[in-house]
């Protein structure tokens, strides 16, 4: 039974023409994504409701059909780093821009800028804001018109993440995200991202909703049942995404998962492609299950 790994039908010729020279990779952009947690006692079955124990949900979104970009994939709320968010001075809480840029392996302006997009992108997509009026505490409702416009202009990029917190006189609570993983978007791919995927748990009184015009579904489920529903084909998902799942049952609580980023492995997936006996086999380092094997004359 195929599983619902997500492989555009046009990767092989790509693939092949990379191998060939004849393709020149676009370069990727910063981005960021970010897995946000809840405790609960239900499993998080899509549509229905399951055994008690089963660790923490995860909030996910399902791509529009319509997108370029993995159309129809669940994912995490996440998108591309404002550059704009590295130069501006913002009210911050949790661990210093030093000790990001280390844990990140960035500068201290580009680490900035992404532990925005990871806030900002959570905000834009579920309503979720990881941001209070002092270093220890968070706003408890972001519903509103006043909200809604603030949120509509960082959406359209009329107001930087930088400008929205100054503004609203707000510290972004850098303490509430772990950094998970960071995977790159393969080179044969036109539209690419270097991504840091982060952990978080959903703030006390703060409730997500579908704020996104990229996704026409969002849900909380288990990491286990999400994983099981990829295997059977029932949920589209790409590589990073199934592979963050996986890693994430190990984890009993939404605590847990925060206290495992600290030691997580950062160094980025990258897929590679080489030609080995008449095939091309396209494998992504420590992934093995998301091998592929191409003959170099035909379809995948």
């Amino acid at each position: 039974m195929a599983n619902g790994q997500w492989y555009p039908p046009e990767w092989p010729d790509r693939i092949r023409a990379l191998a060939a020279g004849e393709l020149t990779p676009a370069p990727p952009r910063a981005a960021a994504t970010v897995m946000l947690l809840r405790d609960t006692g239900n499993t998080g079955n899509i549509g229905g409701t399951g055994a008690p124990g089963a660790g923490p949900e995860v909030h996910m979104l399902r791509r529009r059909t319509s997108m370029p970009f993995a159309g129809g994939a669940y994912a995490y709320p996440g998108g591309g780093v404002d550059p704009r968010d590295d130069d501006r001075h913002i009210r911050w809480a949790g661990p210093p821009r030093s000790a990001w840029a280390a844990r990140l392996g960035l500068d201290e302006a580009a680490a900035q800028a992404t532990v925005c997009a990871a806030v900002r992108e959570t905000y834009e997509e579920a309503g979720v804001l990881l941001a209070g009026a002092t270093p220890d505490t968070v706003v408890g409702d972001t519903t509103g018109d006043d909200w809604e416009a603030d949120r509509a202009a960082l959406v359209a990029r009329d107001l930087s993440f930088a400008e929205f917190l100054d503004r609203r006189g707000l510290v972004l609570r850098s303490d509430l995200l772990g950094a998970w993983a960071r995977w790159i978007t393969p080179e044969f791919e036109p539209r690419r991202y270097d991504t840091f995927f982060f952990v978080a748990a959903l703030p006390h009184g703060q409730r997500t909703r579908n704020a996104s015009t990229e996704a026409d579904r969002t849900v909380w489920i288990s990491p286990a049942r999400a994983a099981e529903r990829y295997d059977r084909g029932e949920l589209l998902m790409m590589p990073p995404t199934i592979a963050t799942l996986r890693q994430l049952t190990a984890c009993a609580t939404a605590a847990d998962a925060l206290a495992a980023a600290a030691t997580r492995d950062l160094t980025p997936v990258l897929a590679q492609a080489r030609l080995e006996d008449g095939e091309l086999i396209l494998t992504w380092p420590g992934h093995d299950e998301f091998t592929k094997h191409i003959p170099t004359g035909g379809t995948a």
